[in-house]
């Protein structure tokens, strides 16, 4: 399948804006099953300086530093994606979750930093008994991990509510654990407390979904929006992403952005600046397929 995503960020201050930088998570990663065909950013007003790099988890990011003064900032970000259907995983055959420790082991008796940072407790997904309980029922003991993990990903699916207006970025994830309702950077973080509670790597990523209207509707334009999932990672197959806001394993119309230990590593835009007052943004996301055969819609937000 092969998609362009076109993302709009628009900023508006109540006071003018003396100086801001900021830092810009927008460019899609270039994976195993997925080819970024083109990118382009363009940022209104100019900056001043832009410097495109890559961050401590291998995502491209863009530092801009905005030195003349506005009032508004606009971002648009224009992508065309070729997405490949991955091999397909046998989740029985995966590490038993409770033996993953052994498997992390390098010789020399050094250990993998780039797993294990993603099993380590983040601002966000504070592990908590009341998340290593919930979890439980899913992790037997000896149950693989993969089949584990997708296990917990349809229970969640089952017990969690999508509802956009139960939260909002600021609110905190116990909270959301007690109502299980939320959107899918809510979904995300719940289920990674819940799996670094129990110790098993799992990482948050970015990125987009392509999702469809009800039959007989237009797709309306700016309807989409960015989606968040997890990834869980096994000896056998490395990271294998799920998604629990859909209740799935992830195949070819996920879109990966960024990855890191929760939002905060990998927010499209985030920044410091000098001015501005009170703010309003608007986002407009459209994810429209191109080439490839047409499937199920599922949630996106």
């Amino acid at each position: 399948m092969i998609f362009d995503i076109t993302h709009k960020t628009h900023y508006r201050y109540r006071s003018m804006v003396v100086q801001s930088l900021h830092i810009v998570h927008m460019t899609p990663r270039s994976l195993p099953g997925q080819t970024v065909r083109h990118h382009s950013l363009t940022v209104e007003p100019v900056p001043t300086s832009r410097q495109d790099g890559i961050d401590a988890f291998g995502n491209i990011d863009i530092i801009l530093d905005m030195e003349s003064q506005h009032k508004e900032l606009v971002l648009l970000a224009r992508s065309t994606v070729e997405k490949r259907t991955p091999p397909p995983v046998d989740l029985a055959s995966t590490t038993p979750w409770d033996q993953l420790d052994d498997c992390l082991l390098k010789a020399g008796g050094e250990r993998d930093v780039q797993v294990l940072m993603y099993r380590c407790a983040s601002r966000i997904t504070l592990p908590t008994l009341e998340f290593a309980d919930y979890a439980a029922p899913s992790f037997a003991p000896g149950r693989p991990v993969l089949d584990a993990a997708m296990g917990f990903v349809m229970r969640m699916y089952n017990d969690f509510t999508f509802d956009p207006h139960a939260t909002d970025v600021s609110t905190p994830l116990t909270q959301v654990f007690q109502t299980k309702r939320g959107v899918c950077q809510d979904f995300a973080h719940a289920a990674l407390a819940c799996f670094r509670a129990l110790r098993i790597p799992a990482r948050y990523v970015s990125g987009y979904l392509h999702t469809r209207p009800p039959p007989g509707r237009p797709k309306l334009q700016g309807a989409d929006a960015t989606h968040a999932w997890i990834s869980v990672w096994s000896p056998e197959y490395g990271w294998v992403d799920f998604d629990p806001t859909n209740g799935i394993i992830v195949r070819d119309e996920h879109v990966t952005v960024a990855y890191g230990r929760d939002y905060d590593d990998v927010s499209p835009i985030s920044g410091v600046l000098r001015g501005g007052g009170e703010h309003s943004v608007s986002v407009g996301v459209d994810v429209n397929m191109i080439a490839g055969a047409p499937a199920d819609a599922l949630s996106g937000r």
